[in-house]
């Protein structure tokens, strides 16, 4: 059908013009190839002869957008997401205990025998062989331990895939899975920048903290890690935080690290000493007095470490600070 400015349309059902729409590959008009689709409009048009191939064309594509392949691999609903914190990666199934079937009626009893053999079986080959024994109950622990130490999903996730990489490797033989697992976890930590100490991991898994550096030290060695040395301005946000304190304290805290860092002062010195040091004096200057003490059991150093720190920066930095 033609209308009044010359284009034509087509005034078929909607189905028959989406099957037409897949199938079209001329213009049944002129004959011609030069088929545009207009995804605004949702129709096909000649170029030609400018005639309404077809119209209201569905997207049969997703709803989102990905601009390379590990967003892909996320946004892609296909089933329950993979996980590495579990040792089948989230893809086993159950079988529940409400006994009835996919209609909501009571089973028989000999299909609740069967069913009860089928979940007792389903349970056993869940976890077949030793090394999924042994995934399961790690990835379980430090999955506990994270927990304890609120830690995000990422570093969690990271954790996992390092301890799978040390089963793969057969790093495990010999060593307690606890230690393991804490090492593990700090290795993850630091590898993504996130400010945990070895104390603290030791504390939250009940692991002797020199067995948890000396398996830290072994992970590295063995599956070849590249980690970063920790930066004092990664604690600060950390100790103002646990300290309540403003944002212009942080704000001038990590002014005056980098100033140290300039001057070379933070090179041979422990990181949460620097770091709790310049929130002391962060504290002094802004008016919101902390004491040395209550920095020191935030930050897990002596009160004496602070004070050497605090009289480094000051001499060096020239600060006039009144007591």
């Amino acid at each position: 059908m033609s209308t009044k400015n010359g284009l034509h349309e087509n005034t078929e059902s909607p189905t028959a013009q989406r099957v037409e729409a897949v199938k079209v590959q001329s213009c049944p008009e002129c004959g011609s190839t030069r088929l545009m689709r207009d995804y605004e409009c949702a129709e096909i048009v000649c170029m030609d002869c400018g005639f309404v191939v077809a119209a209201k064309i569905a997207d049969r594509g997703p709803e989102w957008r990905a601009f390379d392949d590990e967003q892909r691999s996320k946004r892609t609903r296909v089933g329950a997401p993979l996980t590495y914190t579990i040792h089948d990666k989230g893809l086993s199934t159950t079988i529940d205990w409400h006994d009835r079937d996919v209609y909501g009626k009571s089973l028989s009893p000999g299909q609740k025998a069967q069913v009860y053999r089928l979940r007792k079986w389903q349970r056993r080959i869940r976890v077949s062989d030793a090394t999924e024994r042994n995934l399961a109950f790690a990835l379980s622990e430090i999955t506990k331990i994270s927990n304890n130490l609120n830690l995000p999903k990422s570093i969690l996730e990271t954790a996992s895939v390092i301890y799978r990489k040390a089963v793969k490797e057969r790093l495990i033989r010999g060593r307690s899975i606890q230690g393991v697992t804490s090492a593990a976890l700090y290795l993850a930590c630091r590898q993504c920048g996130l400010p945990r100490t070895l104390d603290e991991i030791a504390t939250a898994s009940n692991v002797n903290k020199k067995e948890v550096g000396r398996s830290y030290r072994f992970l590295i060695k063995e599956l070849n890690y590249s980690i970063p040395p920790l930066r004092p301005s990664q604690y600060i946000t950390k100790f103002s935080n646990q300290l309540t304190m403003q944002g212009k304290v942080e704000e001038i805290a990590h002014k005056i690290l980098a100033s140290a860092k300039e001057l070379k002062l933070t090179s041979g010195r422990g990181p949460t000493g620097i770091a709790a040091a310049a929130s002391y004096i962060a504290s002094v200057l802004t008016g919101e007095r902390k004491t040395q003490r209550e920095i020191a059991e935030i930050a897990q150093v002596t009160e004496v470490t602070i004070r050497n720190r605090y009289k480094e920066l000051v001499e060096r930095q020239m600060f006039q600070i009144s007591i």
